[in-house]
């Protein structure tokens, strides 16, 4: 019998899977022109290796988005909570940028849920991403989620208007309910700041360095 489970295991196990989840799909109100933002991600694969797609982006309504990107990535488990990820990225609004990916995605001690990629363009710029953020539950279907996310690079990059550093930052809240597991409307706030030789890229084009969005959307997966 020990055989023959441990050969269940195996069968079941190596069976890919396809998921989907919209993280973030959301109604932006600010100071100005309300907007939008998406951020959704999903993968195909069995337990050691998947195929893993993202793509994220945002903008004001009635213009063109602001920034916009997808994802492909190969990943390979390298513990029983962390992901390796590697493949390409390519901007889809603003200069055109290709980019090669070098990421690990998992959950992190206290149950953070962490997302960080460094990204070489193929015109030589190098960036990186940290993404985190934590489920604190209220009751079984209430969900209060701080949300953090920081965008670093190694040098000025004049076109994009980033400098080099710390580039932004972004600090959420958001409370959810999940009327079931796979579908759950939410509200909240979020500040972003434009920091260091970003923020002065952003003056010399009479843009702010900060602002506050009100946000209303819903989290999904299937």
């Amino acid at each position: 019998m020990a055989a023959s489970r441990a050969s269940v295991v195996r069968e079941v196990s190596g069976l890919p899977v396809f998921w989907f989840q919209a993280d973030r799909a959301e109604y932006r109100a600010r100071e100005g022109k309300d907007g939008y933002l998406w951020d959704v991600q999903g993968y195909y694969g069995g337990d050691l290796d998947k195929f893993w797609f993202k793509s994220e982006g945002e903008g004001s309504f009635g213009e063109k988005p602001e920034a916009a990107e997808v994802q492909g990535l190969w990943s390979h488990a390298i513990g029983p909570w962390w992901d390796l990820q590697v493949g390409a990225r390519q901007d889809l609004a603003g200069p055109e940028r290709t980019y090669a990916v070098v990421g690990v995605q998992g959950l992190a001690p206290y149950l953070f849920e962490v997302d960080t990629a460094a990204f070489l363009s193929t015109k030589g710029d190098l960036t990186a991403r940290i993404e985190a953020e934590l489920d604190q539950r209220i009751t079984q279907r209430l969900i209060l989620q701080p949300r953090v996310e920081l965008n670093l690079s190694a040098q000025d990059i004049p076109e994009l208007g980033i400098g080099a550093g710390l580039d932004t930052a972004e600090v959420g809240l958001r409370l959810r309910y999940e009327f079931a597991r796979e579908f759950a409307p939410y509200l909240g706030i979020e500040q972003e700041w434009k920091l260091g030789g970003s923020a002065d890229y952003a003056r010399l084009l009479g843009e702010g360095t900060s602002a506050t969005n009100f946000v209303i959307g819903v989290r999904f997966w299937f």
